[in-house]
Order: C-alpha cells, then structure tokens, then sequence
C-alpha cells in the first residue's frame, strides 16, 4: 500500500509516523507518534524556496537534490530505514503528502523497503483532527468532574477503575504536561497549542470509537498552564452536566504536597546533575509560580504568602519539608477555594451527583 486515507485506524492504532518536514515546522506542532526526521533542515528547505519562487519548480526540484545528496541523503536514509526496520506498521508524511514525502518514500523503495505516506499529508490529518473534536462534542454527552483545588480528579479519572482509567475519560492535565494551577508547571515543557490540539483530537476520536454515549473530563478552565482547550470543547462545557468530588482540606492539603512538593522536586532532581541545582530551580519556580498571582492575591496576602513560603524552603533544605503545608493550607482557603465558591455559584445546573473519592469512582463506573 503507498499511500493511507484511512486516517480514523491510523489514530485508532497509535501508528508510529515519520514526519519529513523541516525542523522549523515541526515544531509548530506535530502529531503525538511522529518523530522529526526531515528530508530537507531548515537552510536547505529555505534556500529551495527561495529558488523556487524566483527560478520555478524544475531548478527548485534540482537544487533540492543536489542539496541532499551524498553522504547527507545517506545519513537521512539510514534514519529513515532503521525507523521503518522498528516500526514495520508506520507510515510517513509531509505537509501536504506531495513532493516531500513522495521523495523520501522512493527513497526507501529504491532499498527494498515499502513504506506508506499519508494521503494529503499533515494538513489532512490536522483537518479531520479538527472535526472529530467539533463531531464528538457535538454527538457526545460531556460529564465533568468538579472539585476544589487539591481534590485528585485527575487521579480519580486515571486511576479510579481499579487503578486504570475510568472508561470514557481524557487526561487533559496529562495532555498538556501540566498539573494545572498557577503551580502546575512540569519539569518538561508543554506541548505546542497545535500539538496540544491534535493530541486532544485523537484521544477524543478513540473514546468516541469505544463508546459514543459519555465523555468525562476534569472540570478545567480554558487554561490548562498556556495550552488552550479547542474551542469547540470551551463551549461545550458550559452546557454539561458535573459532579462534585468532595475532599476534606487536610486531605487537599496532602494531595496539593504531594504533587506540587515532593513530586517536582523528584522530577527535577531526575534532569539536573545534583540536588543542589535541582532545588535551586525547583525554589525558583514556586517564587516565581506565587509571583504570578500577586495582583490577585493582594500585598498584603501575598507578603504572608512569600514569608510563608521562604521559610518552608528554608526548612526543606534542611530535610523538613512539611512547613509547605502551612502556605498550601493558606493558599488554599484563602485563593482558591473563593475562587472555586464564585464559579460555581454561577453555574447553571446543580451537581448530578456529589461524594468523596469513593463515592464519585463508584458512581463512575457504575
């Protein structure tokens, strides 16, 4: 098979892709399987351009070759090949699956190796991407599970169904890399908003395809750190149904330590060369995090806050670090849960159901 337009399998299965764009595209945004192996980097992708538009297709189409060739056009080869040697059921594209990946896939054929392309390319896949996310909400109920700050929906949702994730739900904290809240930020960073996009579309297309009667998802903001939610998803929420996960604070507060504290502190010291360097950054981020809300703290709030919080990590580099509670237990009370009191007061509907973690996975996964 040449070429693929069966682009609802292709997500279905996960199928591992070579995408020939040149660097600077791919990192606008690319699929969640894809790797970057080009047949053209950026310089050479640029002067083809150029050539094109001044002299044509002909020139640019032998500028290209003689651009990569040689011992370039063997070293992109052999990456192409051992990708489809490790992944005899994946496929590759470029932007419009035309002179790029037509290339590269004679290429590969010229060796003995039949690798597939992808029919229209990344603009193909971006655009059915686009509708199975407008379809889905559209043709799907959307539940959302609400809670305060601290509440572990996002466990609830990924582990609830005896420690798998319940049926019908999406990570979307997962999705963006990011633990939500203005202290959410990951070691790693985010993904693109048009990789977030995508990788959102076919999770959305696969809990569709397992079963079209429910979609559950966290009830988040717009936001998820600076990864946007697709707008169609934006006004889908506003009309469905929820229910409240309650959790009392002191279990808040352990869940809001456990992740924000000694989680990114682990996954720091995981990326740095010592834990002095690690902390430092992982210092770095919490003031910076605290920073970020300041106006809508207050002074007078955000001093407590900042003193609170010097003195924690004061302790923490000593080995305690347990006085973060004392900021968290504040920070909670006093920021978010008014915050989370105001949005729901003016939510239309009532909770369909309300209970503790137990209660919720039970309702769940009735």
């Amino acid at each position: 098979m040449d070429e693929i337009d069966d682009l609802e399998s292709l997500f279905l299965r996960d199928t591992p892709l070579i995408d020939t764009r040149a660097p600077v595209e791919f990192s606008k945004g690319s699929l969640p399987l894809a790797i970057n192996l080009p047949l053209m980097v950026d310089a050479e992708r640029e002067a083809v351009g150029i050539c094109y538009q001044q002299q044509g297709q002909e020139a640019a189409l032998r500028l290209g070759h003689e651009l990569v060739s040689g011992a370039v056009k063997e070293e992109r080869l052999s990456q192409w090949m051992r990708f489809s040697q490790q992944h005899a059921d994946g496929a590759l594209f470029c932007f419009r699956g035309g002179l790029r990946s037509e290339i590269t896939q004679s290429w590969l054929k010229e060796q003995g190796i039949h690798y597939p392309r992808i029919r229209g390319g990344y603009k193909a896949m971006r655009r059915w991407l686009i509708d199975a996310v407008e379809k889905t909400c559209t043709d799907t109920p959307l539940l959302l599970l609400g809670g305060k700050t601290g509440s572990a929906k996002t466990r609830v949702l990924n582990e609830g169904l005896s420690g798998n994730p319940i049926k019908g739900s999406i990570d979307l904290e997962g999705l963006a890399n990011h633990r939500g809240s203005a202290f959410g930020k990951r070691v790693t960073a985010q993904p693109t908003q048009i990789s977030f996009e995508l990788a959102v579309g076919i999770e959305m297309a696969k809990r569709y395809a397992e079963d079209p009667s429910r979609l559950i998802l966290e009830d988040e903001g717009r936001l998820i750190g600076r990864c946007a939610l697709p707008l169609p998803l934006q006004e889908a929420r506003h009309h469905a149904n929820w229910i409240q996960l309650e959790v009392p604070l002191e279990d808040r507060v352990q869940h809001s330590y456990d992740n924000y504290i000694l989680s990114n502190l682990e996954e720091m010291g995981s990326l740095s060369a010592d834990w002095e360097t690690a902390f430092d950054a992982f210092e770095l981020g919490l003031f910076d995090a605290l920073s970020r809300i300041q106006k809508r703290l207050g002074d007078t709030r955000y001093s407590a806050l900042y003193a609170d919080l010097a003195a924690a990590l004061d302790s923490h580099r000593l080995g305690d670090p347990e006085p973060h509670k004392k900021w968290i237990e504040t920070l909670l009370t006093q920021y978010y849960d008014p915050m989370y009191n105001y949005q729901m007061a003016k939510r239309a509907q009532a909770p369909l159901f309300r209970g503790n973690e137990t209660e919720v996975i039970s309702y769940l996964t009735a």
